[in-house]
């Protein structure tokens, strides 16, 4: 009888482990690749790829690269070889002999003459059947250009479940693959709630009226037999089916697919409920390859700022990659302002650095929280009297104060070597796209008149007049501002910041800096400076912002959230950090309120900073 009992247990016990393996398998995956030019991008393409946590053997993939003379063809086979057993199929075909062909009436190999157009729709239709034809449950066409960061990434979309999504992508810009409004005509329309969706000011699933370059189509959803990239196909759909209008609109594979969805009522879907990836945008067709690859430093350079670091390459890519040389770009130095004990700041900068290829000098800055009232008094500091901060009623901290040094000798340091122009830099900051040849613009525009300090970054207090430097473009006269997130300063303008002993009437940095160029409000404060004849200009735009604002996750000062000097200070109101996104004065209307200040100013590569489709 025991015997008969334990072998019942052991029956039950294999049952139920052999139960735990009894799930449902993930859903098949048809991956489509269409590749031409992209030797630059493949090896990060590739990566992300491989490195999707989808299970390889769900994932099937179609392969076509044509028209490419650069390597496209080489790496791709070589991925081939060194992954292709990883997944249950390939279908791939390499058209070499095309590598030194181009399309009919095409001017480069940026252009879009409509025989390439018909080439890709060809090929794309190709795919389609081809998913039909082996069953998959999903196609997935996914354009070279797209770097899916997120691991999770497939995994995620086809939870989901739906007929067609497609992941939400961010770019050096506003560009992203998908469009939130269309015009009768097929054209592009700006919407509010494109930024919405792109900024994740919400989060969530939307439908949309366009999904491109990363979309993934559910096979099963029956649905699915009417989409098509063929004008011809869909025009032969809609007669059948008697719809009207029949489209009469461009051969464009991206808006027939959206129009062939639309009309058959099958919804489009974009997905921002985690960070996908990255994507570069489309290049004009007088553009050059310099563009493309300034575009993966840019998309690399953001993806140091939004994780931490450029997600790791298959080692037998990690050759290829080439960081820019690093340039002080025409400067004596550039410092890094950087506490010790901040050390994941200054690494993350460091990677920052490298990307940009800036030539940085680390400058450890005076710590607040190794201060103290004596050792204060001990460096011969005094404060202005009746300082106290505008907006929280408060003297200064211990963190103002360390900053505020910092800086100082940093100053010293310039007029002690002589160095004729530098730019410094804080350790919480986040370059907007094309730094280095935006920062050379503004410096050549700025030779045509004298000028000691010139803002790269910061925060607008006033809605006042900064009127444009007399023949420039990209240069204002700037007007009451916080922040030293970085600025340029010559030697003529750190000797006049000296000259007027800040130590001996000390308030933070950023109030010192605009009494000194004589546009600070607070008129009994710039009283006690003499002269106030600093010459200071603004970048417009700014080539710089803040890593995080008051508020969001992340963020941390070092200057708002430390020791007060011990004085009285004043009732006080509600307090607004510096650091607030919202530029506000007291008694005067936001900004924005009663004027556009910013309609119409010049962009620094417009196009290519904030160019949507």
């Amino acid at each position: 009888m025991r015997l008969l009992v334990l072998g019942l247990l052991a029956t039950c016990a294999l049952a139920a482990g052999l139960a735990e393996d009894l799930e449902y398998e993930k859903p098949t995956v048809l991956l489509t690749l269409l590749v031409r030019n992209k030797a630059h991008i493949l090896p990060l393409f590739l990566s992300y790829v491989e490195k999707l946590d989808y299970p390889k053997k769900r994932i099937a993939i179609w392969l076509r690269c044509d028209h490419s003379s650069d390597d496209s063809s080489q790496l791709l086979q070589q991925w081939l070889r060194k992954s292709g057993d990883l997944y249950h199929s390939i279908n791939y075909g390499f058209d070499d002999d095309d590598a030194t062909s181009s399309y009919e009436n095409e001017t480069s190999i940026y252009d879009w003459p409509v025989s390439r157009f018909k080439h890709v729709i060809a090929l794309k239709e190709q795919a389609l059947q081809y998913a039909r034809d082996i069953w998959a449950d999903y196609i997935f066409f996914l354009d070279a250009d797209v770097l899916l960061t997120s691991p999770q990434a497939l995994t995620a979309l086809t939870r989901l479940q739906l007929p067609i999504v497609a992941p939400m992508l961010h770019s050096e810009g506003l560009y992203s693959n998908f469009w939130c409004g269309m015009t009768e005509d097929y054209y592009y329309q700006r919407t509010d709630e494109y930024k919405e969706i792109y900024h994740s000011r919400k989060v969530g699933v939307y439908e949309v009226p366009v999904v491109h370059t990363a979309v993934l189509i559910d096979m099963n959803y029956a649905g699915a037999r009417y989409l098509t990239f063929d004008r011809e196909k869909l025009q032969q759909m809609q007669q059948e089916s008697e719809q009207q209008p029949v489209y009469n609109g461009p051969v464009d594979d991206i808006i027939v697919f959206a129009i062939s969805a639309n009309t058959s009522g099958v919804p489009l879907r974009v997905s921002n409920e985690i960070a996908f990836g990255y994507l570069m945008q489309p290049l004009e067709t007088t553009d050059s390859l310099e563009h493309d690859l300034q575009q993966v430093i840019n998309l690399r350079a953001n993806m140091v700022h939004d994780l931490g670091a450029v997600p790791p390459l298959l080692k037998y890519f990690e050759r290829l990659v080439e960081l820019p040389t690093k340039s002080k770009l025409n400067f004596d130095e550039i410092f890094m302002i950087n506490l010790l004990r901040r050390p994941e700041r200054r690494e993350k900068m460091e990677r920052l650095f490298d990307e940009i290829g800036l030539d940085v000098q680390h400058f450890a800055a005076v710590d607040g929280k190794e201060l103290d009232a004596q050792r204060v008094q001990q460096m011969g500091i005094s404060f202005l009297p009746g300082y106290e901060d505008p907006y929280h009623h408060r003297p200064m901290t211990m963190g103002e104060i360390g900053c505020f040094l910092s800086h100082y000798r940093i100053w010293q340091q310039i007029v002690q070597r002589q160095l004729k122009q530098v730019l410094i830099l804080e350790d919480d900051i986040r370059f907007e796209p094309y730094f280095r040849s935006n920062v050379l613009r503004v410096l050549e525009q700025a030779e045509q008149t004298p000028y000691d300090l010139i803002y790269l970054g910061r925060k607008r207090l006033k809605d006042e007049n900064e009127p444009w430097v007399e023949g420039t473009d990209n240069l204002v006269h700037v007007g009451y501002s916080y922040w030293t997130l970085a600025y340029v300063i010559t030697l003529q303008g750190a000797e006049k910041l000296l000259a007027v002993k800040p130590l001996e009437k000390l308030i933070p940095v950023d109030e010192f800096l605009p009494i000194m160029f004589d546009r600070h409000p607070q008129k009994d404060w710039s009283a006690a400076f003499e002269p106030r004849d600093l010459i200071a200009f603004s970048a417009a735009p700014l080539l710089l912002y803040p890593t995080h604002y008051t508020g969001e996750s992340g963020y941390i000062s070092d200057t708002e959230d430390s020791k007060q000097v011990e004085t009285t200070a004043a009732d006080a109101d509600e307090p607004q950090p510096k650091s607030d996104r919202q530029q506000i004065f007291a008694n005067e209307p936001m900004l924005g309120e009663s004027s556009n200040v910013n309609a119409g100013l010049p962009q620094l590569n417009a196009g290519k900073i904030h160019q949507e489709l």
